[in-house]
């Protein structure tokens, strides 16, 4: 027996030293979440390549991102998200250390250190006036020793120092009422040009002393027939603008205080001049560029002020600003498409004969056409120039091009995601090659010797990388198929710019990406809006022989009356099966519950006169339609007037042409918002694939209550008139917050509740019974967070079990929306410290697992909050029975922890939605955040109940079970002795 013991306590001894851990290790990261980081779409872009430090370039984004990138492998050093409305306008360098960016509409002037990006100081600049936004950094002017920066927004002109951001002088224009375009610095230096229009008519031009901002003359001129577009800088005295016809070209001399100009015809200049012509931006020294259709003509301005055309080049894409090269010399390049190649030339601006660089580089026809171009030069080891060209693509991808070849590329298109699906992978097929038997056992053994020196602690920071990698390489989270635990899936996201990426959940990478052939059959869709994604076919029963399919829809202008275009896209090639341009114009997409034997959903197109259109458009879908058309019913909300319909399907439509697929609709209910006491801010519903597990809540002292649940059910927040704008605009006594949960079949009001002294933004998440919204309260100055659950009185009035049994039980009859329904809300309100951006919810496969939100904070982070301390039944001193049951005190406050953000430290920089997907595992949701940079993880919200971590160790569980049999069998061995020997006494 003694024996026994000895062995038991060596086994525990052995537990007890093994190494067993919880926590996160530096090698495991990245092996169930990932995280990317972009940019957005570049706008403005300056290099910065002296001999001494990193070579990068700094640029400033649609995303309103001002970053530094390495110019060798286009990585991020630094850069900074600012907020949604902090619009860049320009941006610069200054004293070659400092990065300028003026943003806000021109009133917000920052200067960031070149090497690492902190902000050094940040000048706020009054005016007035909306206009035009100007930043300029001259080289030469100073005040009293000091660099000057010169600024024009809001109607003022500012000369700001460069060293700590004070204002040395202004010039206020509003009184003047004039446009100022152009901010131009004499070639003496001391004198500075503010050139504008009043009524787009009359020139004015303003001299300014440089020291102190004294106005010294303030020459005028008048264009009878008006002007066109921009004026465009030529030179620092000379100027081109376009007549109010677009038939003639200004150029305007100011010399010595005056002001002289003279008018060309288009038509001496080119022959063929009937469409209209624009003046592009691009800033060419001596010369500007016009543009008819596909033809770009280069002009020169001589120095009488006469133009004579240079060159005639057709289909360039883009044009960049000129470069000054030496003293003497400067350069500009422009692009020109050609089949699956793009041809960039390098032209100086002196010799136009001569090309500087002519290459042809092989281009990804999926990136588009070039949109914006960017050069820089270097010296090549023989003295001559060399250049570089920063091309930003139509899908908002960056590329650094350089010797002909494209040299690193940013999917920025990233940054810029608009709606996002996910796609099942293909079912795994059975068969394996001999080499990749061969290689997995190579790395195999590979793997076993790291793991090994690293258990051994003797793996060096290489070796620790190289463990990571090999881990994330053979992790099974990368393949291409399916698992049995649904982690593995396809993240089709749509960005702004009309573009489709598969993104694997996995390690995050780009499986496929297509720009959509419809976006580019007209120039008219060159900035497509109200871009939307939804599933078009989810084979189950076709699974192995078809493949899912997704639909996109969207509209090619930002008018509600513009022509809008579908397309369908293959999730597992990205391959565009069809699109189709669509006469009328989408204002709603209504996906309907029903598949055809195909498996492909039912959609209803609403168009402004709210006609509906079926797709897919096949007999079948017509028959199914048929089958249950007096079932069919959606809403519309109409936030501007304060209205919201409810609308459902009447006849057939009566055209000229006769269409089958489409349906007059006919309105059902109105709910009006009187625009002088309410305001609608806010609409959410329910998503239509929610699984509810249960209708039965089991409440303490074993009471029953049942959820309401309606997949028609509406939530809208209004507010008062003088409460729309932002926090602080209205006192408490004109502030009210309204909400409402409305039946959108019948249009019956369900709940109503008023939050006195509260304002938007509110941001809501409705599921199952409950909706959570958040909005702030003025009279607290804090903001809240407002819960409210919906229960069913009408199911639980009869508790009769053989009712049950026979199927006579109220449980058992159908529910129908216009049966009035008996329903009784409980509701409560918590304080909570944090802004919101987004707020969503955990989705699980069965809907057994409990909910958390997922709420997006104004830190780009997301906090996962237990549904439990959002319950309306929360008290200060809950019973024995409400303790039993999971009641949590109540608390006036909503508790943050540091570890419930799922985001860890990272960031999600311009956080803008989180998107849940249920896994197969029912303890396991999948939680995708996007905005600048996008985030993925698994989460469990209730632990993995259902499976093992995957840390687990089964070599020890294998050990403890041996050691275990062993000590049982040692045991029946003495223990059979012992008795032997009792028995011979």
């Amino acid at each position: 027996m003694g024996m026994a013991i000895r062995v038991f306590f060596v086994l525990l001894l052995f537990i007890s030293c093994t190494k067993l851990s919880f926590s996160l290790y530096e090698d495991q990261v990245g092996l169930m979440d990932w995280h990317q980081q972009y940019i957005g779409k570049v706008k403005h872009a300056v290099f910065h390549t002296q001999k001494t430090g990193r070579k990068r370039v700094l640029v400033s984004t649609e995303e309103n991102v001002v970053a530094s990138l390495d110019l060798r492998h286009g990585e991020i050093f630094w850069r900074h998200v600012l907020g949604p409305n902090d619009v860049i306008d320009g941006l610069d360098i200054a004293l070659g250390k400092y990065v300028i960016t003026l943003s806000s509409d021109g009133t917000l002037l920052r200067a960031w250190n070149l090497p690492d990006g902190q902000m050094v100081w940040e000048a706020l600049l009054e005016g007035s006036k909306s206009s035009k936004s100007i930043l300029k950094v001259p080289v030469t002017l100073k005040v009293e020793k000091d660099n000057v920066i010169l600024v024009f927004g809001k109607g003022v002109l500012h000369a700001v120092s460069s060293s700590d951001g004070e204002v040395l002088w202004r010039k206020d224009f509003v009184a003047e009422s004039v446009e100022v375009q152009h901010i131009s610095q004499s070639s003496q230096g001391d004198v500075i040009y503010a050139v504008g229009f009043v009524d787009f008519s009359n020139l004015h031009v303003y001299q300014i002393n440089a020291k102190n901002g004294e106005l010294l003359k303030a020459p005028s001129a008048a264009f009878l027939g008006g002007i066109f577009g921009d004026l465009l800088s030529v030179s620092s005295n000379v100027f081109a603008v376009l007549d109010g016809t677009r038939s003639s070209i200004a150029t305007i001399n100011v010399h010595d205080g005056e002001i002289s100009y003279q008018e060309t015809l288009i038509a001496d200049l080119v022959k063929d001049s009937s469409a209209k012509a624009v003046i592009l931006p691009s800033r060419i020294s001596g010369m500007f560029a016009l543009e008819l259709n596909s033809l770009l003509i280069l002009i020169k301005v001589t120095d009488n002020g006469k133009l004579v055309v240079v060159d005639k080049v057709t289909n360039v894409a883009a044009l960049s600003d000129a470069l000054l090269i030496s003293e003497e010399q400067n350069a500009f390049a422009l692009v020109q498409h050609g089949g699956s190649k793009i041809q960039l030339t390098v032209k100086g601006g002196y010799d136009w004969n001569t090309d500087l660089l002519k290459e042809s580089i092989v281009m990804d026809p999926e990136r588009g056409n070039v949109n914006k171009i960017f050069i820089n030069n270097y010296l090549r080891t023989d003295r001559s120039h060399g250049f570089r060209a920063l091309i930003v693509m139509e899908d908002h991808s960056l590329l650094l091009v350089q010797q002909g070849a494209i040299v690193w590329s940013r999917e920025d298109g990233l940054a810029s995601v608009v709606d996002v699906v996910t796609s099942e992978l293909p079912v795994e097929k059975v068969g394996v090659s001999v080499a990749k038997v061969e290689q997995n056992l190579f790395e195999w053994l590979k793997g076993h010797l790291l793991k090994l020196k690293g258990t051994l602690m003797l793996a060096s920071p290489e070796d620790v990388v190289a463990i990571q990698a090999l881990r994330l390489r053979s992790s099974e989270k990368s393949k291409m198929t399916r698992d049995h635990n649904g982690f593995r899936k396809l993240l089709i996201v749509l960005t702004r710019a009309g573009k489709l990426f598969a993104l694997h959940t996995g390690d995050g990478r780009v499986v496929w990406s297509v720009l959509l052939l419809s976006l580019r059959k007209s120039d008219a869709c060159e900035h497509p809006v109200s871009l939307n994604l939804y599933q078009w076919q989810v084979p189950h029963h076709h699974a192995m022989d078809e493949n899912p399919s997704v639909l996109v829809i969207g509209r090619c202008r930002p008018i509600l009356d513009a022509p809008s275009f579908i397309s369908f896209v293959d999730t597992y090639t990205g391959k565009e099966l069809n699109s189709l341009d669509l006469v009328q114009s989408v204002t709603q997409v209504i996906p309907l519950p029903y598949t055809d034997s195909t498996e492909q959903r039912l959609h209803l197109l609403i168009d402004i006169n709210q006609q509906a259109y079926l797709y897919p458009k096949t007999p079948e879908a017509i028959g199914i339609l048929q089958n249950e058309f007096s079932n069919v019913y959606w809403y519309s909300v109409d936030a501007d007037n304060g209205v919201i319909k409810g609308h459902a399907l009447k006849s057939s439509c009566v055209h000229e042409v006769v269409d089958e697929y489409c349906f007059n609709s006919r309105d059902l209910w109105s709910v009006v918002f009187p625009p002088e006491s309410e305001n609608i801010i806010a609409t959410v519903t329910r998503k239509s694939n929610e699984v509810v597990h249960t209708q039965a809540k089991v409440m303490a002292e074993q009471d029953v209550m049942y959820k309401y649940i309606s997949r028609n059910l509406l939530f809208v927040a209004t507010v008062a008139p003088k409460a729309r704008g932002e926090i602080g605009t209205a006192t408490p006594e004109e502030s009210w917050l309204v909400v409402y949960i409305i039946d959108t079949v019948t249009g019956r009001i369900l709940h109503r509740m008023a939050h006195h002294g509260s304002q938007g933004p509110v941001h809501a998440v409705f599921s199952e019974n409950w909706v959570v919204y958040h909005y702030f309260n003025l009279r607290a100055h804090r903001y809240e967070m407002s819960v409210i659950e919906i229960y069913d009185q009408s199911r639980a009035d009869n508790k009769d079990v053989w009712k049950l049994v026979l199927g006579k039980h109220n449980l058992t009859s159908p529910i129908s929306s216009y049966s009035r329904p008996e329903v009784i809300s409980k509701s409560q309100s918590y304080f909570f410290t944090h802004s919101v951006k987004t707020i969503a919810v955990t989705s699980t496969a069965k809907g057994i697992t409990s909910k958390q939100l997922l709420i997006g904070t104004i830190g780009n982070q997301v906090l996962a909050l237990d549904k439990r301390y959002l319950d309306p039944r929360r008290s200060v001193n809950p019973t024995q029975a409400e303790k039993e049951e999971g009641i949590i005190p109540l608390t006036d406050s909503l508790p943050i922890m540091s570890q419930s953000y799922i985001t860890h430290s990272l960031k999600v920089e311009g956080l803008r939605g989180v998107v849940t997907v249920p896994a197969k595992l029912e303890s396991t949701t999948l939680v995708f955040a996007y905005g600048v940079d996008l985030f993925f993880t698994r989460m469990a919200p209730s632990r993995t109940y259902d499976s093992l971590t995957e840390d687990f160790s089964y070599a020890l569980l294998l050990i403890t079970i041996v050691a275990l049999i062993a000590a049982i069998f040692v045991t029946w061995v003495l223990s059979e002795r012992k008795e032997l020997q009792e028995k011979w006494r």
